[in-house]
């Protein structure tokens, strides 16, 4: 009888507070003298809300990660498209782990980037051979004009099954796809024996068995921590245990405190050493002010995207910004998203159609809590246009002050989350989007108030 234990976090999100818990029970664990020990994380691991993280373009998550000694890992869309792809190509440099990953290839090259690797064979003690593969979220809009290929599931799974099948006892697929993805991959790809999943932050307490494969998540945030228990005979899987630890269980020690603020506070030193420039007057985020801190944003949308009109929601800002001079540490604090830029074209009808549906949602959306889509405030706030205006007793749409021409395509700039949300369909439906990368908006904004100093 062979025992084989693995070990698996995902989508920590930068969420650093649980940390130090984690590294404690990961390390205690894989000290375990009865079983094989493996440990895995499936991605999301870096989130720029985080100042550290963003400061150091997720290198400093690199470090703790080296910490804890992964087996192997996977990424997330939050490394794979929240990375500029310079930053990417040089996030694993000093990693002390690999990255296993089969979807993403330089479109140039149809080749994986030299910092991962299609899969991994590990042997234990007794000559069990596990293929550790992964596989990461399909988002072609996004992974294209950020430089990559981004490849189905479907497509590059089957060859990856055929090259392992021979070469391993155990097939496990470290997945961020989320829940539903990895439920159907259980039902069409038997040969996949366990299936540890993330990206939808789901969470399986006592994992799932779809199939006949073994399926296991452990939520989102650090807050919980996955173990998977393995008894195997003749290299064969005989039952197994699948649970997950609670990380608010676990005993917290008096440095966890102190080094949780210092990882915080050391990304806020660096940020605020970067000097953006010098701000004349206060910009607040007041409605009856008439948002003149969102106003200054949309200005930066426009010259950014070179076009002349720009949508933005207040609740994108979580604070104001006083009169000085303004560093990347007090812009990260009131814009920690991770939001692109995306130019809109629509005809002049679905513009107007745009702006009612915008107009129905205003009342709701005012105070409407967000959670996600790159979204890291509190609520939506109200929407604010740049150059073009609405005239609720007519209903008139006006563009420039012009009368919208129902037949002319018009292109407006806003950040990707209005693309996301469900609020606003024919952006989506009807739209031709333009992604513009790397910059977030933050960096957008920077550089504009940079150009007015």
């Amino acid at each position: 009888m062979e025992r084989i234990k693995i070990l698996h976090t995902n989508d920590l999100h930068s969420h650093f507070e649980n940390w130090p818990k984690i590294r404690r029970f990961l390390l205690a664990e894989q000290k375990d003298p009865n079983a094989t020990v493996y440990t895995f994380d499936l991605g999301d691991f870096i989130d720029r809300f985080h100042p550290l993280t963003e400061a150091t373009s997720g290198k400093a998550n690199i470090e703790l990660m080296n910490e804890v000694h992964y087996d192997a890992v996977t990424i997330g869309n939050n490394e794979g498209i929240g990375s500029a792809k310079k930053d990417l190509n040089q996030l694993y440099d000093a990693a002390n782990f690999d990255v296993v990953l089969g979807n993403l290839k330089e479109p140039t090259t149809n080749q994986l980037p030299d910092w991962a690797c299609p899969y991994k064979i590990l042997e234990t003690a007794d000559g069990t051979r596990l293929a550790i593969l992964g596989l990461t979220a399909y988002f072609p809009l996004t992974y294209a004009p950020n430089g990559w290929r981004i490849e189905t599931v479907d497509t590059v799974l089957p060859d990856l099954l055929a090259e392992v099948k021979n070469e391993a006892d155990v097939i496990i697929l470290l997945s961020h796809l989320g829940i539903s993805e990895d439920r159907r991959l259980a039902k069409i790809y038997p040969e996949l024996d366990i299936i540890i999943g993330s990206h939808t932050h789901h969470l399986l307490p006592s994992g799932e068995i779809v199939n006949g494969t073994l399926l296991a998540a452990a939520g989102k945030w650090g807050r919980y921590i996955g173990t998977i228990e393995l008894l195997l005979k003749g290299k064969q899987i005989i039952d197994f245990k699948i649970s997950t630890v609670t990380t608010d269980s676990l005993a917290m020690y008096p440095d966890d405190e102190r080094e949780i603020l210092t990882l915080w506070n050391k990304g806020n030193q660096l940020l605020e050493a970067e000097s953006v420039g010098f701000l004349p007057k206060t910009l607040s985020n007041d409605e009856k002010a008439n948002f003149p801190l969102t106003f200054c944003s949309l200005k930066a949308l426009q010259r950014f995207a070179g076009v002349d009109v720009a949508i933005l929601n207040s609740g994108l800002f979580l604070g104001n910004l006083p009169k000085g001079m303004v560093n990347m540490g007090q812009l990260h604090q009131i814009l920690p998203h991770p939001m692109h830029i995306i130019k809109v074209t629509l005809p002049g009808s679905e513009i107007k159609r745009l702006v009612l549906e915008m107009e129905k949602a205003r009342g709701f959306l005012r105070h409407f809590p967000m959670v996600g889509m790159g979204f890291r405030g509190k609520v939506f706030g109200s929407i604010v246009y740049q150059g073009l205006s609405f005239d609720e007793k007519t209903q008139r749409v006006s563009w420039l002050g012009q009368v919208l021409d129902e037949q002319k395509n018009y292109t407006f700039a806003t950040v990707d989350h209005f693309l996301f949300i469900p609020f606003f369909p024919t952006i989506e439906i009807k739209g031709e989007i333009e992604f513009i990368f790397p910059e977030f908006i933050r960096q957008v904004f920077a550089d504009y108030l940079s150009e007015l100093s």
